[in-house]
């Protein structure tokens, strides 16, 4: 046996080892022909795409870290954090350098912010604060193989395994429509992809091309940028209304009424719950709880906090979203504060 045949059968055997033939599955036969039928999709190429699902989607990172030394702490001197669960939550998404990176980000791609907000009318620290909290500002996009992750989860024993189907039609769908290998995208461990995590569907629906070259990639700043503003538009943002402000209530713990996105209440409904500051919106509003260790803080949300929650089905996480712009924006505003830079917040319109 020559040495290109040996080299040949290792390679072969090295992908039999790590992959799955998902062929033998008789609910992807049926994907195949349904994306056959519906959409036009060779078979033979899918076929061959499901041939060799790793079996192990994550990307091992190729970088070489050193390892950090621990240190050395006295007993008694560490300092105790607040485990209230918004406290805990506020703690993963706030911390880590994340306003003053935004503020770098933002500041790196003004001139696409305020193309973003002429068309959308939506703020630029709350498109930042997104990508902050999805993507760590880009450094961190996925270390998953998406087409292997979507694979597992669509064809094997999920409770949402059809959502997941339909993430992967979606994908397959977008590779065709942008031209990508579908084996060479990354992401989540769902299937999230890009600056923006959009799940292929998202992408489907709100994706857009905001730098006009043809191509929707929001891998890229300029396209992540125009989607999430896209996005939050097409699910109903108010260019200029709040959306969220805190306010007092008696007691520590509240359970007057309910609480939660989904309850929306006239103000004068909310006796003995008042506004820390001056708030002149005169919609219906939310009352949006936050359990800390020793009480519960407790906020008005407007529509616009609602759309957030779009993006994500949490009070926490739009709340996140809302104290990372804020905290954005201000540092934005006094870093720029004598500077022409500073030309992001005015005029925008």
């Amino acid at each position: 046996m020559n040495i290109l045949k040996v080299l040949l059968l290792s390679v072969l055997g090295s992908k039999l080892l790590f992959s799955l033939d998902y062929n033998q599955k008789d609910e992807v036969k049926k994907f195949i022909d349904k994306m056959d039928k519906e959409f036009n999709y060779n078979k033979t190429y899918l076929q061959k795409l499901f041939k060799y699902v790793k079996k192990n989607p994550y990307v091992i990172s190729k970088k070489i870290t050193k390892n950090r030394k621990k240190l050395n702490i006295k007993s008694g001197t560490k300092k105790h954090k607040p485990q209230g669960k918004w406290e805990i939550y506020a703690r993963l998404h706030l911390e880590n350098n994340q306003t003053a990176l935004g503020v770098k980000f933002m500041h790196k791609h003004q001139k696409i912010f305020q193309k973003a907000y002429k068309k959308y009318g939506v703020a630029p620290e709350y498109i930042t604060a997104i990508i902050g909290i999805e993507s760590y500002y880009g450094k961190n996009r996925g270390r998953y193989y998406v087409f292997d992750s979507l694979a597992h989860l669509a064809f094997s024993t999920n409770k949402r395994k059809k959502f997941y189907q339909y993430q992967l039609q979606e994908f397959l769908r977008m590779c065709y429509r942008e031209q990508v290998e579908p084996r060479a995208v990354k992401g989540s461990k769902s299937g999230a992809i890009g600056l923006a995590q959009f799940m292929p569907s998202n992408y489907t629906h709100y994706a857009v091309d905001f730098n006009n070259d043809k191509k929707i990639r929001i891998s890229q700043a300029d396209d992540a940028i125009g989607s999430i503003a896209n996005y939050f538009k097409e699910n109903g943002w108010k260019e200029n209304e709040p959306v969220a402000t805190r306010v007092r209530y008696k007691g520590n713990r509240f359970q007057t009424f309910k609480t939660g996105y989904e309850h929306k209440y006239h103000r004068k409904e909310l006796i003995n719950i008042k506004p820390r500051n001056n708030f002149s919106y005169k919609k219906k509003v939310m009352l949006i709880k936050l359990e800390r260790e020793k009480y519960d803080e407790l906020w008005y949300g407007t529509h616009n906090f609602y759309v957030i929650t779009r993006y994500n089905h949490s009070d926490y996480y739009a709340m996140v979203v809302h104290q990372l712009a804020q905290k954005i924006k201000k540092s934005y505003l006094a870093k720029y504060k004598h500077s022409k830079k500073r030309k992001l917040y005015v005029a925008n319109k």
